[in-house]
């Protein structure tokens, strides 16, 4: 059976969307509309951090990371599903299934580290302000950035592994991209070990993280306030409130799909979750943490003006 198994199973049928036929176009605009918006202020954020040496420091650092991270986590799923939705067969190989499934992994965890270090700069920064550059070393940095690259690439390495040694008795995914637990549905074989490990690497990749996040920012709304100002109150409750947003979007659905799944979930409804944070959440973030950002707009301006003098010349 497993020999069988693995000869007939040459390709997945992705069944996408449930969308009817008569709005097919008109999804198809809005999700390409929202691919390229992703891309454009995505590949603007990190252009604008390269060129301009006023945001050559720690924050930018992560915030270009976390750039090219939400550029290829939606770029993993996105243009497949543009093709299927003007495709009749929505097929995908099984290699590129995996591979898909890997790419995925490995974006999606490197944003929840990258979001962590961003978080962890801000409360460095607002609450030792004068021991920030100590702090927040270039040694640090470098380091946060490859400890984050080398987890995610052994935690997607690990899973994808364990799913290729599965058999599967169907071929026909109810999602618009090789979502893990999706494919763990189809599986003829024991998923008692994979479901162990998403349930155990789940909690460290994504559970400790948010955690971490949500006490960076509670330190430094109680940093504020034992400072009161108007003002500053204000700009920090505008700032956490508008990053805690997307990071809430991000870790709700997710932890929500994979490590507290609910047999009340319909495959309308657990879609709808992984859009969220696949498509919704890499379009807001350069919105969030760069673009309504002055420093950001002080770069823009700086390296249009100098486009200027550049072509006046």
């Amino acid at each position: 059976m497993t020999e069988k198994n693995q000869t007939v199973i040459s390709e997945f049928v992705l069944l996408g969307l449930p969308i009817d036929p008569d709005q097919r176009d008109l999804f198809y605009a809005l999700f390409l509309a929202m691919y390229v918006t992703t891309i454009l202020g995505n590949l603007l954020i990190i252009v604008l951090i390269h060129l301009d040496s006023h945001l050559h420091t720690p924050m930018y650092l992560f915030l270009s990371n976390l750039s090219f991270s939400d550029l290829c986590f939606s770029s993993v799923t996105m243009p497949k599903l543009l093709q299927n939705m003007q495709s009749q067969v929505p097929s995908i190989p099984y290699a590129g299934c995996l591979t898909q499934m890997y790419f995925f992994l490995f974006f999606g965890d490197l944003e929840s580290f990258l979001l962590v270090a961003m978080a962890y700069d801000r409360y460095v920064a607002i609450c030792f302000p004068l021991h920030y550059t100590t702090i927040m070393s270039p040694k640090l940095c470098f380091s946060l950035l490859v400890l984050s690259w080398v987890l995610t690439m052994f935690h997607a390495v690990l899973h994808t592994l364990l799913m290729a040694r599965l058999c599967f008795c169907a071929n026909t995914i109810p999602h618009f991209f090789c979502d893990m637990s999706a494919l763990l549905k189809l599986a003829c074989s024991d998923t008692q070990v994979n479901e162990l490990v998403i349930f155990i690497m789940g909690g460290l990749i994504l559970v400790i993280p948010f955690l971490l996040i949500i006490t960076s920012y509670a330190r430094i709304v109680s940093s504020i306030l034992k400072v009161p100002s108007a003002r500053g109150i204000c700009k920090v409750f505008s700032t956490c409130g508008s990053h805690l947003s997307v990071v809430s979007l991000f870790y709700g659905t997710v932890i929500g799909l994979y490590l507290c799944p609910s047999a009340n979930n319909s495959t309308v409804k657990e879609t709808i979750m992984a859009m969220m944070y696949t498509v919704v959440t890499p379009m807001l973030n350069p919105f969030i943490y760069s673009l309504r950002n002055k420093d950001m707009k002080g770069a823009l301006r700086r390296v249009i003006c100098r486009k200027k003098i550049t072509f006046s010349v």
